[in-house]
């Protein structure tokens, strides 16, 4: 029996997605976008914690701490409650590593060497096990991990401290390069507990050392389990409004999170995504996401911010810029909205092996997931594989949000009444600003998938509202 390509490269993905937890995709044009860079609306998740694979090669944390999670498998991964945590999120930009890690490798065998699965423990820099957490009733409770996690955190805070009141009182005493050698030990703690290492420099300054900058040191987020639950349900308000495309109250819902606490980055992330992709207001998306890489951030956040940058970037003609952002978004954090987004682009630019690679690796983070799917039948679409993109253009036509991807489909099928009419779907229905609408139609315009179309009178017609800013393709169609 002959093995379609969807099935091979679902082979491929699901080799990973043992480890890698999934990620809910996003709808819009191309690639994507919106909801924080992570939620298509098919979860209410907005502080995902961001679990990275590690491999077996990585061996342990260099600085601060690590939590290593050893699952059962995929399952488990996307199921369990380890998934969402403001605690463990926030700790996450402080230097406390969250991690993956397969029970086979030789981490495995060092830190779970009874194989009893699932199990988390935390690790130091020398690879000393701080705790431990083993499941109840074979799951993990992401509330024990957080309270393993908190309570050390605590402890070598109070140690920072204790440090800090002798550090003064050497000062007082006279012996001052005994209490500036102690406080530059606490600054140096500046990623762990950023409030005491700018205590720390006031004090080297009052004793004369001015070589090290407070105001540089931002200061850490809010713990308070109160205000996390008033963020967190603000923050899922607004993504519910956002999935409803009441824009405008969404924005007013992340502005007020943010507001709460101005030093967590997620509801930043999901500002930056919701001024960049379904308000069209990119001067403000710009700088919400220069403000995340500014800051402490978790490594998801980071990834949003470079990936909106480098979109951004390449639509405004700097394609050299703009890919080097994404790139380093996919080594900060893997998206799936990266990876979709890099595949447009080297599809646009003649590589299909590249714009193949990196679909499979947006496959790989949530391999059953609608969006994702269909953005790989629109690839499927112009590699021999009809077939396969018209059952699943057939089985996903309603869903609204992937209308772009599937007119993509039946032009390159060249079905070209059922693309014009999905593209129009997409334009009028399902963008809402005319600020997005134009840069959709100028991407429209460019992107390979629209071969076909780029000299049809309807299509220009159709994209008349084009922006204008990326170079249009030679007349014999595909971009240069």
């Amino acid at each position: 029996m002959k093995t379609s390509l969807l099935q091979r490269v679902l082979a491929v993905a699901m080799i990973y997605v043992f480890l890698i937890p999934q990620s809910w995709a996003t709808c819009g044009g191309g690639g994507g976008g919106g909801m924080g860079g992570m939620s298509g609306g098919m979860s209410a998740q907005t502080y995902t914690v961001p679990w990275k694979v590690i491999k077996a090669d990585e061996g342990p944390v260099k600085t601060g701490l690590a939590v290593y999670w050893f699952p059962t498998g995929a399952e488990e991964v996307q199921k369990s409650s380890l998934r969402e945590s403001r605690t463990l999120q926030l700790y996450s930009q402080q230097c406390v590593v969250m991690g993956i890690v397969d029970v086979h490798d030789p981490m495995g065998k060092q830190y779970v060497p009874d194989g009893k699965l699932p199990v988390a423990v935390l690790v130091q820099p020398d690879g000393t096990v701080v705790s431990k957490v083993e499941n109840k009733n074979g799951k993990l409770s992401v509330g024990d991990v957080e309270k393993v996690v908190e309570s050390e955190m605590k402890k070598r805070e109070s140690a920072i401290k204790e440090k800090m009141e002798a550090a003064k009182s050497k000062a007082k005493s006279g012996d001052q390069q005994a209490a500036i050698a102690e406080l530059k030990q606490v600054a140096e703690q500046k990623c762990m507990f950023p409030g005491k290492a700018k205590d720390a420099v006031k004090e080297l300054k009052k004793l004369g050392v001015t070589d090290v900058n407070a105001e540089a040191m931002p200061d850490g987020p809010n713990f308070d389990p109160a205000l996390s639950t008033k963020i967190q349900k603000t923050m899922t308000a607004g993504l519910m409004a956002e999935n409803d495309a009441k824009y405008m109250q969404a924005l007013k819902l992340y502005t007020a999170a943010h507001n709460l606490d101005p030093n967590d980055p997620t509801p930043l992330r999901y500002l930056g995504e919701l001024y960049r992709h379904e308000i069209g207001d990119w001067d403000k998306a710009r700088a919400t996401f220069n403000q995340i890489l500014a800051m402490p951030a978790d490594p998801m956040s980071r990834a949003v911010a470079l990936h909106g940058l480098g979109k951004m970037t390449i639509h405004e003609g700097d394609f050299k810029k703009g890919l080097s952002l994404m790139e380093a978004s996919t080594r900060e954090f893997p998206l799936a909205l990266a990876y979709r987004n890099l595949a447009v682009y080297w599809n646009s630019e003649g590589d299909k092996a590249k714009a193949s690679e990196y679909t499979q690796q947006a496959l790989a983070l949530d391999p059953h997931e609608p969006f994702n799917l269909i953005f790989a039948a629109a690839f499927m679409a112009g590699n021999g594989h009809a077939d396969e993109a018209l059952k699943i253009a057939k089985e996903n036509e309603p869903i609204l949000c992937a209308s772009y991807n599937l007119a993509a489909i039946y032009a390159q099928l060249g079905q070209k009444d059922k693309a014009l009419a999905l593209l129009k779907r997409h334009f009028f229905e399902y963008e809402r600003y005319q600020s997005v609408r134009s840069k959709e139609m100028m991407e429209a315009r460019v992107d390979a998938v629209f071969a076909s179309l780029y000299k049809d009178p309807t299509f220009v017609a159709l994209t008349s509202g084009a922006d204008g800013r990326l170079p249009l393709p030679a007349m014999g169609g595909g971009s240069n």
